[in-house]
C-alpha cells in the first residue's frame, strides 16, 4: 500500500481540528512502487509522533470491525455500554486515502478498456471516510477503470482484501502511547484463544494484523530471522554488528497452567454455551489449543524435558536444525513468528478483567505503566540462554550483554526483514535513538538493503519519525515532512517539506533549515567563546590572552568565527589609533 492523504476533523493530541497531511505528491504516483520512507521530523511535542497513532487507531477500529471479536469485548447498551462499535473510535472522524496493488482476479476489465494499462502495475484508489458516530464507509474510487460492473462502495468482506497485510509498530521510547492500539489487538488476540479453549475450538493462529514489537518479540523476530532466513539475506544486519547467526538457546513452556471457565471471567455462559454452574468451574489447561505446535518446537529440538509440568526445549543450531524449522513451518518465516506469538500471547493470562477492560476503553494508557510483566517463571512461555555466533568462536556472546543501540538495530532491522515480501504499512517512531552517528547514516541504506531484495517492486509503506539529521539526508524532500509547532497559547501545527534538496545534503545544513540550530557546538561552549570576545572588547583581556582562552576548545565553525573577530577587532582598533 501507498498512503496519499490523512485528513483528522476532530483533534487529536497535538494535532488541531482538520489537520490534513498529504503523503503522496502527484509527481511521484508513477513511483509508488519503489523504496521511498517517509521521514517525519521536527522538535519534542511538534506531533509527529502523533500521526504514527492515528494511523494505528484508524486501522485497529477497521481490523476490529473484520474479525470475530471476543464476547466480552462487544459493545452491549446495558452488560457492555463501553464495548467496541463500529459507529464510535477513538479517531471519530476522518478521511484517509491511499493505493493499494491490485491482484489478477480483482481486475475484470479487458486490456483495452483499462487504457492498455499494465495489470502488474494495478493500483485500487481507496478512500476510507468515517463521519462521527458512523461507521467508517470505504470506497474503490477508480473501481471502474478494472472492474466496470463492480460498485465502487465495497461491502465489509470486500474492503477488508484492501487492508494492508500487516500494521508494524515499533518505538524505541518508554513514554510513548503508539503501542495502545497494538495492545488491545493483543488481549483481543488472547481473548480469542481464551474463547478456544473454553469452548473446547480449534485454533491456528492471531486473526489480527497488528503487531508490536516490544523486547519479547522482537526477540522472536530475531530467532526466527536467524532459523529460517538464507545467510545472504542477513547480511546487511551481519555487516553492521557482525552477527553470523545463534549458536544455541532455548524454549521454556509452562503446560500445567490451567484457567477456570466461571472464576473472574465474564459472560462464560455465552462463550462456552453453559447452562449449569458444574461446567462453569471446569479447568481447562491453558496451552490445550498448542498441542499440535508444541509437538513440532520438540521435534525440532536437540534435546528436551518435562520438568514436573515446564517443558524445556534446547537447540543446538546447525544446518540440520534449521532444516528441521524450515520444513516444519513450510519455508515461511512469518509462521514460525506466529507461532511464537501466540505462545507469548499466553503470558496475558494472568491480568485482571478490571484492567483489561480499562485498556480496552482507554484513548492514552502508557501500556508500559498499565501492563503488569510476569516474573519470568509466572510466563507461560519465554526465550533463554541465546547464544550468538559472531563468527569467532572466540567471540561468543550472549544476547542479554548485546549494547542497547545493537539491541535496537536487531529490532528495527529485524521486523523488515521478517516482513520484507508483505504488503504492510511499518509505523517505526524514532528507531535509530541509540545509534551512533555512523549507525545513523547507515540507517536507511540499511533498511532498504534489508526490505528490497529480491525485486525493485516495493509494495509497503514506510513511516519514520526522527530527529536525525542522518536519516534525513538520505531521504528526498518530498518525503520528508517538517513539523512545527506554532508559539502561544492556541498552538498550531504546521506541516512543509523542505524548500531545500535534503538527499545528500550535509548534517550541518538540514539542522540548520529544520531544526533551526544555528551554533554547531554545545550551548555551554559556545557561552564561553562569546565571554571571551566580550571581555576583550570591554578591555579586561588582551588579544594573545582571548585567543589562548579561545584555544582551549575543540575545533569547530564557532571557535574560528570567534578567532577571526577577535583579530577583526583587534586591526580596526589599531586602524582608528
Amino acid at each position: 500500500m501507498k498512503l496519499i492523504r490523512l485528513k483528522i476533523f476532530e483533534a487529536f493530541r497535538s494535532l488541531p481540528e482538520n489537520f490534513e497531511i498529504r503523503f503522496l505528491s502527484t509527481k511521484q504516483e508513477n513511483r509508488i512502487h519503489e523504496f521511498m520512507p517517509y521521514c517525519l521530523v521536527g522538535r519534542n511535542g511538534s506531533g509527529k509522533s502523533n500521526i504514527l497513532e492515528v494511523l494505528a487507531a484508524i486501522f485497529y477500529h477497521l481490523e476490529c470491525m473484520n474479525i470475530k471479536l471476543p464476547t466480552s469485548f462487544i459493545y452491549d447498551k446495558e452488560d457492555n455500554p463501553h464495548g467496541f462499535s463500529s459507529e464510535n473510535a477513538i479517531i471519530d472522524a476522518y478521511e484517509l486515502e491511499y493505493y493499494f496493488p491490485l491482484k489478477l482476479e480483482d481486475i475484470k476489465a479487458t486490456w483495452t478498456e483499462m487504457g492498455n494499462k499494465k495489470f502488474s502495475n494495478a493500483n485500487a484508489h481507496i478512500h476510507v471516510e468515517k463521519e462521527k458516530g458512523k461507521s467508517p464507509i470505504i470506497t474503490w474510487l477508480n473501481r471502474k477503470s478494472f472492474d466496470p460492473t463492480g460498485e465502487p462502495l465495497l461491502t465489509t468482506l470486500e474492503a477488508k482484501k484492501f487492508f494492508p497485510d500487516y500494521v508494524l509498530g515499533y518505538s524505541s521510547g518508554e513514554n510513548e502511547i503508539l503501542s495502545l492500539p497494538f495492545f488491545k489487538m493483543r488481549f483481543i488476540h488472547y481473548d480469542e484463544y481464551e474463547e478456544a479453549v473454553l469452548g473446547e475450538l480449534p485454533y491456528t493462529q492471531p486473526a489480527g494484523r497488528l503487531i508490536y514489537f516490544d523486547n519479547s518479540f522482537s526477540q522472536a523476530v530475531f530467532l526466527t530471522n536467524y532459523l529460517m532466513q538464507e545467510s545472504k539475506v542477513l547480511d546487511p544486519i551481519y555487516k553492521t554488528l557482525g552477527i553470523k547467526g545463534i549458536f544455541q538457546f532455548r524454549i521454556i513452556i509452562r503446560i500445567n497452567e490451567g484457567i477456570q471457565s466461571g472464576k473472574n471471567r465474564q459472560l462464560v455462559d455465552e462463550r462456552i454455551g453453559s447452562p449449569n454452574k458444574e461446567k462453569e468451574e471446569k479447568n481447562f489447561d491453558l496451552t490445550s489449543r498448542l498441542t499440535a505446535l508444541i509437538q513440532i518446537l520438540k521435534n525440532c529440538a536437540t534435546c528436551w524435558e518435562n520438568d514436573e509440568g515446564t517443558l524445556l526445549l534446547d537447540y543446538n543450531i546447525n544446518e540440520e536444525t534449521k532444516k528441521a524449522f524450515r520444513t516444519s513451518f513450510d519455508n515461511e518465516p512469518i509462521k514460525l513468528f506466529q507461532s511464537f506469538q501466540i505462545l507469548l500471547t499466553l503470558n496475558l493470562f494472568d491480568v485482571k478483567i478490571e484492567l483489561k477492560k480499562e485498556l480496552y476503553e482507554s484513548e492514552s494508557l502508557y501500556v508500559n505503566e498499565t501492563v503488569p510483566i510476569l516474573p519470568s517463571d509466572r510466563r507461560i512461555m519465554r526465550f533463554k540462554d541465546l547464544m550468538i555466533d559472531t563468527g569467532t568462536y572466540t567471540e561468543e556472546i550472549y544476547n542479554k550483554s548485546l549494547s542497547d543501540g545493537e539491541h535496537q538495530f536487531l529490532h528495527s532491522m529485524g521486523i523488515c526483514l521478517l516482513f520484507k515480501n508483505s504488503n504492510s504499512l511499518f509505523l517505526l517512531d524514532e528507531p535509530e535513538t541509540h545509534f551512533n552517528p555512523d549507525w545513523r547514516s547507515l540507517f536507511i541504506s540499511t533498511l532498504r538493503d534489508c526490505l528490497v531484495q529480491k525485486t525493485d517492486k516495493f509494495l509497503s509503506d514506510i513511516l519514520i519519525t526522527s530527529h536525525s539529521p542522518f536519516i534525513v539526508s538520505d531521504c528526498d524532500r518530498n518525503n520528508v515532512i517538517v513539523f512545527k509547532k506554532s508559539k502561544g497559547v492556541n498552538r498550531k501545527v504546521n506541516i512543509s517539506r523542505p524548500d531545500f534538496n535534503t538527499f545528500g545534503a550535509s548534517v550541518s545544513i538540514i539542522t540548520h533549515n529544520l531544526f533551526h540550530k544555528e551554533e554547531t557546538i554545545s550551548r555551554i561552549a559556545n557561552k564561553r567563546l562569546k565571554d571571551v570576545l566580550k571581555r576583550y572588547k570591554n578591555g579586561k583581556i588582551n588579544l594573545q590572552q582571548a585567543i589562548l582562552f579561545a584555544n582551549q576548545l575543540g575545533d569547530s565553525i564557532e571557535k574560528l568565527i570567534t578567532i577571526n573577530e577577535l583579530k577583526r577587532t583587534n586591526i580596526s582598533s589599531r586602524k582608528k589609533k
